[in-house]
């Protein structure tokens, strides 16, 4: 007997109890980016190895230790499955020329692949909902997609979720803002860990982001990127507090929030919670005007962020939201060859017509049919036997209470069964507001 095969670890199934809760979250997600004027986008869930080693950067975990990468056999060009997003967003714009006529607000939807320590929250492959504006230059664009985050944790009811920001600067800041923390941490070097000293030279900046309790203290005293900023970064930085402000959402400037990525500049921000453990980020993105010249585009300014949908599930579920699984209208049981067939053409019919029909399959006496129609949590039995079939009828059983039609069987013909059905499941007010 060979050997059950299984998931590859860190890569999940998702089981239709679980995929109807996520159905549920990605229909609310849709119709809250529509609202924000945000036109869907999807990539591919493999690009080229150098988009990411460009955008992202060479020296950070993702492109040193957590790519999914590997060497195409036809043609021996190096390929990665998408750790992210927005590189894969990035590229899309430019190869097709989407700035031309304006500005373009994007969203996507999607897996993406780290090869991290699953644990909860964190998988190797995860799933996230991206969310790009390209063209927009001002502190209100930051501003709107902070504030859009905050109205998707009202919507779905989700709480003890804050808000952080700081801001990164420009490049010429952070350069200046980077030769002094060298120096402070080379003053400190036998106190860094492993990781911070194979960073201390290649991204500096990335220690200020350690989760080492030991390196807290010293990271704290370091010089902080804020005190670099020039009037027009802390400007924007400033237009930013004051929308917020005026949106009466709450914040805290964290100086040491630096993000995992290369490309980001100026606003940065992450809504974190208490309430997942380690992996307390739920959503976290900012500004990266360099990112569209650095992939080979004319310059422009740019602005998103991600969120972990895997995360905010576990949030969802565990603050009380329960999904109820979607019943039928009808379940339409059945006996006899020439009552199956019949069945056939009525189950069809009625979907025709717009209503939800389970058809019985795989046989099964009428009684334990019947048991099966209750427990789908359908509205109707349908019953078709030798006697309706003669007829070209069909016995409607209420199988729940509050149904506008009497509490016994009845038998409707064919023709008048959508009617029937319809004003049993839809019935109508009256003009006195009346059913």
């Amino acid at each position: 007997m060979s050997q059950t095969l299984q998931a590859i670890r860190g890569m999940n199934d998702i089981l239709p109890v679980d995929a109807e809760l996520w159905e549920q979250f990605e229909e609310a997600v849709r119709d809250w980016l529509r609202a924000y004027g945000y036109r869907p986008i999807r990539m591919p869930m493999v690009e080229p190895t150098p988009l990411f080693a460009r955008a992202i950067g060479a020296v950070t975990d993702i492109v040193e230790k957590e790519m999914y990468s590997f060497e195409d056999a036809l043609n021996g060009e190096s390929l990665t499955l998408r750790p992210e997003g927005t590189a894969s967003c990035v590229r899309a714009v430019l190869q097709h020329n989407l700035l031309y006529d304006g500005p373009k607000r994007l969203w996507y939807m999607g897996p993406m692949f780290r090869h991290e320590r699953p644990q909860k929250g964190r998988y190797r492959q995860f799933h996230q909902v991206g969310v790009e504006a390209m063209g927009f230059a001002g502190p209100d664009i930051d501003a709107e997609q902070i504030a859009m985050c905050a109205r998707l944790w009202d919507d779905l009811g989700l709480n003890g979720i804050r808000l952080e920001i700081n801001s990164l600067g420009q490049s010429d800041e952070r350069a200046r803002h980077r030769a002094d923390l060298l120096a402070y941490l080379e003053a400190h070097h036998d106190q860094l860990d492993a990781d911070a000293q194979r960073r201390l030279h290649s991204n500096p900046l990335r220690i200020l982001d350690t989760k080492n309790p030991a390196l807290q203290a010293l990271v704290e005293a370091a010089p902080k990127l804020i005190d670099y900023l020039g009037e027009e970064s802390l400007k924007h930085f400033e237009g930013v507090q004051q929308l917020l402000k005026d949106a009466v959402i709450p914040y805290r400037i964290n100086p040491r929030l630096v993000r995992g990525l290369d490309y980001y500049n100026l606003t940065v921000f992450e809504w974190v919670t208490d309430q997942l453990g380690a992996q307390g980020t739920v959503c976290a993105g900012g500004r990266y005007d360099g990112l569209v010249a650095q992939l080979g585009g004319k310059p422009a300014p740019a602005c998103g962020f991600a969120m972990g949908i895997e995360r905010l599930l576990a949030l969802w579920q565990d603050q009380g939201h329960r999904h109820e699984t979607p019943a039928p209208d009808a379940y339409l049981v059945h006996q006899g060859e020439a009552a199956g067939r019949f069945a056939f053409r009525v189950a069809e019919a009625l979907r025709s017509a717009g209503f939800a029909i389970h058809l019985h399959c795989g046989g099964g006496s009428f009684k334990s049919q019947m048991k099966k129609a209750d427990s789908s949590g359908a509205q109707l039995a349908l019953i078709v036997g030798d006697d309706e079939t003669a007829a070209n009828a069909v016995s409607v059983k209420p199988l729940r209470s509050g149904l506008d039609q009497p509490a016994t069987q009845v038998r409707v013909s064919f023709d008048d069964l959508a009617d029937h059905l319809g004003d049993i499941l839809f019935p109508l007010e009256d003009d006195n507001g009346n059913l």
